[in-house]
């Protein structure tokens, strides 16, 4: 399920955006303290931000323009101000795309299932892989799980991948090596142990104990 953000004051039209945004099978929250904006950026961790111009303490382009130091989250701008200065400086701060209000719910909802398609979506693939309530981020190389994240090495993330997509299916140590190590000629086996190990630590840090099973002198399995 795609998580989307909405960053706007005015609450009516936040919940009818919420509301509209759910009943297509979206997840959404809107941001109610406007302090905060970063925080709820960085711990809802969205596919997508719905983003209005003026907004209390700082306008939609600083915001914009904060997320995109350390996020490529799409961001939609929602505003009456839609004039061609305002449009062109949205996209100029970062912005992907600009509705002007009054919209209806109908484009705008046929606006963000494009944005999402192509932000996404490639080959058939999305970029979140979700097996049983498990969401594995490709693009941030995060976890996540009832509402808790964690941050993957780059070995965690490769690993992980491998078994998410052969979700309830054995997984050779042989195969998870060479996806691991490629690029080496030689890899001691127990190094995979090693990996496995602290990887399941991890896990377990967010509820997920013996989340990877050991098929003994196979592999490695999630169910």
């Amino acid at each position: 399920m795609y998580k989307v953000l909405i960053i706007e004051d005015d609450f009516v039209i936040a919940d009818s955006l919420k509301s509209h945004l759910s009943n297509w099978g979206y997840e959404v929250k809107y941001v109610e303290d406007f302090k905060e904006v970063l925080a709820k950026v960085t711990d809802y961790d969205p596919q997508l931000v719905l983003m209005d111009i003026s907004l209390p303490f700082f306008n939609g382009y600083h915001w914009c323009k904060e997320i995109r130091k350390f996020s490529s989250v799409p961001i939609v701008f929602i505003s009456s101000a839609g004039d061609n200065l305002n449009i062109v400086m949205a996209m100029n701060m970062g912005g992907d795309d600009f509705i002007t209000k009054p919209f209806d719910l109908n484009v705008l909802t046929a606006k963000i299932q494009a944005i999402m398609r192509r932000s996404y979506s490639f080959q058939g693939h999305t970029n979140i892989i979700d097996y049983n309530g498990v969401l594995l981020n490709l693009g941030n190389a995060t976890l996540s799980y009832e509402n808790q994240k964690i941050e993957l090495t780059k070995n965690d993330f490769r690993l992980l991948q491998v078994l998410f997509e052969s979700a309830g299916k054995v997984v050779t140590r042989d195969h998870i090596m060479a996806k691991l190590w490629e690029d080496e000629n030689f890899v001691d086996d127990n190094t995979l142990t090693v990996n496995v190990t602290r990887l399941r630590k991890k896990l377990e840090e967010i509820g997920l104990e013996d989340y990877i099973k050991t098929k003994k002198g196979i592999g490695y399995i999630i169910e």
